[in-house]
């Protein structure tokens, strides 16, 4: 029981070493080629959305009328739900209304 708690130890002073001194990863982003489009709620689309998503991003999924309300209503509701997205429960109305009205 020594030996695997010694072991484990061991384990995690390396890996806490190892991250210690891993150097740092730089990227540059490329330019936008979109822009979320003039609407109401915009503000709230872009406080709530824009720190992971460019308006390129949303640009990119399916559009038509069959795609509007519930769609969105989906995707947000995923967002919340599988990655955690912190958006306020009276903000998610807004965002729907935004998306399904302009994408």
């Amino acid at each position: 029981m020594t030996s695997k708690l010694l072991a484990s130890l061991v384990a995690i002073a390396t890996l806490s070493i190892g991250a210690a001194i891993a150097a740092p990863v730089n990227y540059t982003l490329p330019e936008e080629t979109a822009a979320f489009k003039p609407g109401p709620n915009l503000d709230v689309v872009q406080n709530n959305c824009s720190g992971c998503h460019s308006a390129d991003y949303i640009k990119t999924q399916p559009q038509g009328e069959k795609f509007k309300k519930d769609f969105w209503q989906a995707e947000v509701t995923r967002m919340i739900k599988v990655y955690g997205a912190p958006i306020d429960q009276a903000d998610v109305g807004k965002i729907v209304e935004y998306l399904s009205a302009t994408y």
